[in-house]
């Protein structure tokens, strides 16, 4: 799978929350100022290119709608992030959002039962 840039990422988090739509649907979840009609189309187009994004026809409209799932892609970043940033190790994760001084308790208690969770099922 390919990396989307921030500007394809956030048409595809319009896209994920409209299941599918028409340029100007689109257009119309930006806040304003909305972005110009044609440069969401031109991104769309590139989507579509990279096999991301799919449409169907309607006379000279297209409706638009996505290929891949939000959990598919996210599950690919994090699979490419955890590889290019942390040598695959959840150990290294873990440390890094260990030395952030801002993160809240209830998360970390959270985030331990998680893990505690995983790794009872792995045990078993």
């Amino acid at each position: 799978m390919v990396t989307l840039t921030k500007a394809e990422e956030r048409i595809m988090q319009i896209l994920w929350g409209l299941e599918k739509g028409f340029i100007k649907d689109i257009q119309e979840q930006f806040p304003d100022p909305h972005p110009p009609y044609n440069t969401i189309s031109t991104i769309v187009r590139v989507l579509v290119k990279k096999e991301i994004v799919s449409y169907k026809s309607y006379g000279g409209s297209y409706q638009y709608f996505p290929k891949i799932t939000r959990e598919e892609y996210r599950s690919e970043q994090m699979g490419r992030l955890m590889k290019n940033y942390f040598g695959n190790s959840l150990k290294e994760v873990v440390n890094f959002f260990s030395e952030k001084k801002d993160l809240d308790v209830d998360e970390l208690d959270e985030a331990m039962k998680m893990l505690e969770e995983l790794k009872r099922q792995k045990d078993s």
